[in-house]
């Protein structure tokens, strides 16, 4: 009882909170609002907040109080999404490599490594280009694609401790297939050592999702997201509408350093059982 205890009071409480609230509010409030969020007022632009808008109008003249609850359904999507892909890609590489010989198993790190050493934004505007016009879909796939490396890695070095198991052995000798080891024996041993990365790759593809609207090479503006938000920037600041920037700007790092947090948490976490074996 006393260790439960303990191990409540070490949660992230506000980060789990702010996420929970963060999640919540994009579900329900769209209900609640009675507002079109991608209606355009010319004639209430730039507003700022007060009774009728609580987070004031942007320079279309969209409430951006809907804007944020819908937007967020969309940043979450795109980073829970792309999170997904990542983490099947990285599984799946780092357990080939994990289980193959010498030469392919140094064949596979190689271009891991090379992958790596390539910068993010380059990965996902070849993938980008490969899609054409720019959605929530291409998006997400784009972004899992740059992001898988990590994992594979650290996925690669726990088979690598535990392949030679009796209980992995055991399960070749009875012709188990490549996709049974894994299943039932591998991810589980190995999900622990993971899931801080999953966990922290999901505020990270939100991040990476706004820089690329920011710049201009992510969703088109019909899209609502945070980051699309955040491209109207040039004119919010020519204009003094600070809000149009600072509110979706808010929520996306009160997200990203809520995601680093948990993982954060859940490594250290980790790191504490394996001291104790």
């Amino acid at each position: 009882m006393h260790r439960f205890y303990n191990k409540i009071e070490d949660l992230p409480m506000i980060s789990l909170s702010f996420i929970t609230l963060i999640i919540l509010g994009c579900i329900i409030i769209p209900f609640l609002c009675k507002v079109d969020y991608g209606y355009m007022d010319l004639s209430k632009t730039n507003m700022s907040p007060n009774r009728d808008f609580y987070f004031g109008t942007d320079t279309l003249g969209r409430d951006v109080f809907s804007m944020i609850w819908y937007g967020g359904r969309i940043s979450l999507f795109i980073g829970i999404m792309s999170t997904i892909i990542s983490t099947c890609i990285g599984v799946l590489y780092g357990s080939i490599s994990g289980l193959s010989g010498k030469s392919v198993d140094n064949l596979l790190m190689r271009f891991c490594e090379i992958v790596l050493s390539i910068p993010t934004i380059l990965i996902i505007l070849f993938v980008q280009g490969r899609f054409g016009r720019n959605n929530v879909v291409s998006v997400s796939i784009a972004i899992g694609i740059s992001s898988w490396m990590s994992i594979a890695k650290i996925v690669r070095i726990e088979i690598k401790q535990i392949k030679d198991s009796e209980f992995v052995l055991m399960s070749r000798l009875m012709g188990g297939s490549f996709l049974h080891i894994l299943k039932v024996h591998l991810i589980p041993n190995f999900i622990p050592s993971i899931m801080f990365i999953v966990v922290s790759n999901i505020g990270s593809a939100i991040l990476i999702e706004s820089t690329l609207s920011f710049l201009g090479l992510g969703l088109p503006v019909e899209i609502i997201s945070w980051g699309s938000m955040l491209s109207l920037s040039e004119g919010a600041l020519l204009t003094n509408s600070w809000w149009i920037v600072f509110i979706p700007g808010i929520f996306i790092v009160v997200t990203l350093v809520s995601f680093t947090n948990i993982g954060n948490f859940i490594r250290e976490n980790s790191n504490k059982k394996y001291r104790n074996f």
